[in-house]
Formats: C-alpha cells, structure tokens, sequence
C-alpha cells in the first residue's frame, strides 16, 4: 500500500464531514436526536412514494441522502476569512455565491464554501455558510474599536493545521497520514469553548449591539452553531420535532410547500442556552445562546428569470403577514403566480434540470432525431428530465433562522447595502456565480443526450 498516495480531496471531505457531525453530536446531543428522526421519515418517505427512491438514485441523490450535511460557521475577521477559503480548499470546497445578510438585519455578509463538480457533489455534498462579521455596522465607534482589537489578538487556526494547509498547496494535496491528520487539526477551529476571551460586561454591550456580534467576537473560535440533514418532508419533520417536545421554530423558512419543490426549505430547533465562564478577576458564570439543529429540504434549483420570481412574490408575502399564521397564509397565496408543474416550469425557462437519454424507449425501432426540440424528446420519452438540486442558499430564510435563534435583540436595521468587492478582497478570489454553475450542468446534460442520441441515429442507419 502506497502510503504518499494524494488522499482526493472528495475523501478529505467525507472524513472532516463525519468528524464534525460526531464532535456536534458529542456536544449537543439534541443534534443526534434530529438525526434519528429525520432518518425515520426518509425512510417512511421512500417507502410511501412509489419509484422516488428509484428516481433518487438515478439522478445520482440516493446514496448522498444520508451523508449530506451543512453547517454554518461566522468569522470575525479578513484575515480568517483568507485562511478559511485556504482550508476548505484542501477539501475540495470552493466559495460559492455573495450573501448580504444586512438587508435582513444581521451584520454580516458571507458566501457558501462547497464542491462544485457533479461527481464531487454526489460523493458527498458537504457545504458550510461562512459569515464575515461587519464591524463598519457597530455604530459605537469605541466598542467598534473594542471588538476590533479583541479579534485582533486570537488565532482561530492551530499551528500544525496552518502547516498542512501551506504543505497540501505545496504538494498538490494531502497523502493518508497527513489527511488524517488535517481533519483533526481543523476540527480544534470548529469547537465549542465553554470559556468566554470577554469579561461579562463587555460580552453585554457587544450582545446589545447585535447578539451575531457578541457570539463572534466573545470566543476563541468560530464555534460550529449548527449541522444541517436533508429531510425528504419537511413539514413532516416540523411536525415531528413538536410532537418529540423538540422546541423548533414557530415557521419554516423559505417557499410554501409544493407539489413539485424549488430552492431550500428550512426550519430549527431553538437555539440552546449555555453556561458560560466569563474573563474576570475570579471569573464570571453566564449564559450564551448560539448553538441550534437545523433541518432542511432541498428543492429544484431556479434560473435568474425563476429567482426573479420568487423574490418578488416573497417580498410580497413578507409585506402582508405579520405573525406565523398570516405569513404562512400570505406566503401560500403569494406563491400561487409560481408554476408548480415541471414542465410548465421548463417552458417559462424558471428551473434548471439535468437531462438523460432514457435506453429503455431510445433502443427501441423508430424514428428519432437527435436535433429534435427537448421538449419534443421528452414527449417521445427518449430523454428524461430531473431537476437540478438546489445546492445553495437563501439571504432571507438565512437570517429568519439566525434571528430565530439570537434571542429578542435579534432584530436590526442596517442603512448600509452589500459590500462584494470588500468581501472578495478579503477572501483572495472572486465567488463563483451559482447560477453560472447550474447553467454549465444542465447544459452538459443536454449536449450528453445530443450525442447519445446521434450515435443511436448513426447506428440504426448502418
């Protein structure tokens, strides 16, 4: 066995990802429970709907289902954000999409580190949101100042996992022992400390600024806040989680539910308070709240036009209901204007999909053009289509969850708008543009079926 083997980086992230989920496991045992559930609707989901499971697998989701988690982490400063991007690199995960969370209230901008390629994302989808922390929104210039200089003086990365960073862009990646040993050096980034760097009036001026702010800038490190399963029904597992005595959150975020689902779904259990020792002369006992379990259920991931869309008919709702049950009213009669059919969908150009040639009807004697319309071929049943999972996020389901969980000071304005070349400064590159990366995949998709379909031409005529 080679043991300077270059470990892929799809495997470095299926170690870090199931290392994370058992340390938060560890931590906040309600996160296991959460997993326990929604494993049993999946189950009971897969059983029910006849040919889903089927269908999940050809489209390459069925084997991911399980293992797909996201997790969420807020740093405080650009140069945390540059070494982060560095990090995540090694596994494979790149900076997709600018979120500005400040139009919705929370003081921070972020972006969503993921793998991009199909292949990588079927082996393992792991994503992190990764919020920077924008001190220019403190409007007290001197705790402004204060949060500045504490940040200023913490290293949330360890020596040994800087070094393997700087080794695997050295190396071109990592080999077994040294990926091994990555995962665990990173992991010390993400812990919880149970112990604040802030003396218990300082962490109360921060919490009166913003609670995002406090939770930031209190600690050693970007704590994980929270690891995200897929469910495949989420109003099942809202209901659910009640029944269990789960505190979850009074809504799910994000579209109504929907015979065919687009975007993201998300909803959480209250956020955990948690003793804390506070700096001071003989040290201080508080509590801190930061920590929560998310659920999510991913839908068809839309096109600029569909996004446009949706948007529009979310502001809407917003500006109508005030309490869960009018906004969940609003939002359902908003949501009517969104088609709910796939190909109705297609035809408007508002949802991408991934095309695949469909053998069972293609090898059969007939005539077929390889030139012919999609939706022609679909009609024919010589191509089959199946939506595009949404792989990203949503800025305002985003910051309805973070506030969910910040307490009764979560609610904020902020004058200032996003700030995308400050943020790709700090980060060292650019973000990937989403929708550029759905394009490129159904596209393929369609030049894949093209040519399966030309071979068959070619082949019946000889």
């Amino acid at each position: 066995m080679q043991t300077n083997a270059l470990v892929d980086p799809d495997d470095i992230r299926g170690l870090f990802s199931r290392a994370l989920s058992g340390m938060y496991k560890a931590e906040v045992p309600q996160y296991g429970d959460l997993l326990d559930l929604v494993a049993d609707i999946n189950a009971q989901v897969l059983r029910e709907r006849e040919g889903l499971a089927d269908r999940l697998r050809e489209a390459g989701q069925l084997d991911r289902l399980d293992v797909e988690r996201h997790g969420a982490i807020r740093l405080g400063t650009v140069g945390e954000l540059a070494v982060m991007r560095r990090l995540f690199a090694v596994m494979g995960m790149r900076a997709v999409g600018y979120y500005n969370l400040s139009v919705a209230g929370v003081p921070v901008h972020a972006t969503a580190f993921r793998p991009v390629d199909e292949s990588s994302l079927q082996r393992n989808p792991f994503r992190v949101f990764t919020s920077l922390l924008r001190l220019d929104l403190i409007d007290d210039a001197a705790l402004r100042e204060r949060a500045a200089q504490i940040l200023a003086g913490r290293n949330i990365f360890t020596p040994r996992c800087l070094e393997l960073i700087g080794r695997a862009e050295r190396d071109g990646g990592l080999s077994g022992p040294l990926a091994q040993e990555f995962v665990a050096q990173a992991l010390e980034t993400f812990r919880w400390h149970s112990e604040a760097t802030v003396d218990i009036e300082t962490y109360r001026q921060l919490r009166a600024s913003h609670p995002l702010i406090a939770d930031v800038v209190s600690f050693k490190g970007p704590h994980i806040n929270h690891l995200t399963p897929r469910v495949l029904d989420i109003d099942r597992a809202q209901a659910a989680m009640l029944e269990k005595g789960i505190r979850a959150k009074d809504a799910i975020e994000g579209p109504p539910k929907r015979r065919f689902p687009i975007l993201l779904r998300q909803t959480s259990f209250i956020a955990l308070e948690e003793p804390i020792r506070f700096q001071g002369a003989e040290g201080v006992d508080g509590t801190h709240t930061a920590r929560f379990g998310e659920i999510e259920q991913r839908g068809c991931a839309l096109t600029p036009k569909g996004r446009a869309l949706y948007d529009e008919l979310l502001n809407a709702a917003l500006a109508a209901g005030s309490d869960a049950v009018s906004k969940a009213s609003a939002l359902a009669q908003a949501f009517e204007a969104f088609p709910d059919d796939a190909r109705a969908l297609r035809r408007k150009q508002l949802a991408y999909f991934r095309y695949s040639v469909d053998r069972g009807h293609a090898d059969q004697p007939g005539p077929v053009s390889a030139n012919a319309n999609i939706e022609a071929l679909l009609d024919q049943g010589l191509v089959r289509a199946e939506p595009l999972v949404y792989e990203d996020f949503l800025p305002v389901s985003a910051a309805g969850i973070f506030r969910s969980n910040l307490g009764s000071e979560g609610a904020a304005h902020y004058a200032a708008g996003g700030n995308r070349a400050a943020f790709e400064a700090a980060l060292g590159v650019r973000v990937m543009d989403e929708f550029a990366l759905y394009e490129a995949a159904q596209a393929a998709s369609l030049e894949q079926c093209r040519r399966e379909l030309a071979d068959l031409v070619a082949t019946a005529s000889s």
